[in-house]
């Protein structure tokens, strides 16, 4: 299984729909969930969606991250400064318990993933966060911020794992600064000294 992953441009954007697609909630959503409030998403389309996301392919960074696995994209990985991910700031147990400042364009988030579901279970998402790491790095910032689910405290169907899973989080270094409820945890990963 040869194994690719590059940054979401203008060009991926077709390679990164179907990523989504392949089961979950991704193609739905268009990965717009943490980029706007709740009153404006209730109020989009997912064609709306979908041409929000689209326009973030022609800006910088890159939205995320496209894995292709022997040339078939299979993967994607929203990373980029948190400051543009609104809703992060604006969820309440995000909010109170993130120990960066809300406003710092150093401290970027790593949001979403969804791997198709015909590559599941290869390591790819585990894939897809090293790469996220080395994007933050390259990009400036300076923290990197993340919200997974602790799946040894909490059953969810693999829907509701798409911020991700603690234990990935762990083994690529990232530390515990925050738990908001059960199952639900802040990590961090400093990336240069602040």
């Amino acid at each position: 299984m040869a194994t690719m992953i590059e940054p979401a441009t203008a060009d991926r954007f077709d390679d990164v729909q179907h990523a989504l697609s392949g089961g979950g909630d991704g193609a739905s959503c268009q990965c717009q969930w943490w980029m706007m409030r709740n009153r404006d998403w209730e109020q989009t389309t997912r064609d709306e969606r979908t041409g929000l996301f689209r326009a973030e392919f022609d800006g910088t960074p890159s939205p995320g991250l496209v894995a292709y696995v022997d040339g078939e994209a299979a993967g994607w990985v929203r990373v980029g400064p948190r400051t543009a991910q609104q809703r992060l700031a604006h969820t309440r147990e995000f909010a109170q318990k993130s120990v960066q400042p809300w406003d710092d364009p150093s401290v970027w988030g790593v949001s979403c993933f969804v791997v198709r579901r015909e590559f599941r279970g290869r390591g790819l998402a585990s894939q897809l966060l090293d790469a996220a790491i080395v994007a933050a790095r390259d990009g400036g910032a300076r923290v990197l911020e993340a919200y997974p689910v602790d799946t040894a405290v909490v059953t969810k169907r693999v829907n509701d794992l798409y911020t991700g899973v603690l234990s990935s989080f762990l083994s690529a270094g990232f530390r515990e600064v925050a738990r908001t409820r059960a199952g639900r945890v802040i990590v961090e990963l400093e990336l240069r000294p602040s």
